[in-house]
């Protein structure tokens, strides 16, 4: 990460390890199914993107800094960040708020999607992808989490019911 880069970007440069660690907090925080089955549809989905990475294994920008030769399309950044603003959308629209986060959690996508946006655009500012590689990265994000929303609220195979009844068995192992 160059020196002369505006904050914003530094910032950017490190959305790994935020949105790891935001959606750790929550996930421990809310105990809950829903929250599991959403990060576990976002590890598939960048699963995903790495298997069709190493299938096109399309070159990213050239690059000097010395960093191991990965390669670019399509943007897993795009992807993974594409599918939480996607899932996290939809959810706020059609799902009613977890009961262990304030009513004012409904107003995330307020906060996700320009969060987002920036993400994506600063992948390309970075140097670290081209635009068709983080274009790429953003339709298989946002088709990923749409299917793997309607899973759950079709209740694909007991899903949804399965999740909340193992939602119930670690609050009662708990005590709560």
């Amino acid at each position: 990460m160059s020196t002369g880069l505006p904050l914003w970007l530094k910032l950017l440069d490190q959305t790994s390890k935020i949105v790891t660690t935001l959606t750790a907090a929550v996930l421990l925080y809310t105990r809950s199914a829903g929250v599991a089955y959403f990060v576990t549809g976002a590890v598939l989905c960048a699963a995903l993107g790495k298997l069709i990475k190493n299938a096109i294994r399309q070159e990213r920008p050239l690059q000097h800094s010395g960093r191991k030769v990965t390669y670019g399309m399509p943007s897993s950044h795009a992807s993974t960040c594409t599918f939480f603003a996607t899932y996290i959308t939809m959810a706020c629209l059609q799902l009613p708020v977890h009961p262990a986060l304030p009513s004012s959690a409904m107003f995330a996508p307020v906060i996700v999607l320009p969060w987002t946006f920036m993400i994506v655009i600063s992948r390309v500012r970075l140097g670290h992808h081209t635009w068709p590689q983080v274009a790429a990265g953003t339709t298989l994000g946002a088709c990923c989490a749409s299917f793997w929303f309607k899973l759950w609220m079709d209740d694909t195979a007991g899903v949804k019911t399965t999740a909340w009844e193992v939602e119930g068995m670690v609050r009662s192992w708990l005590g709560q």
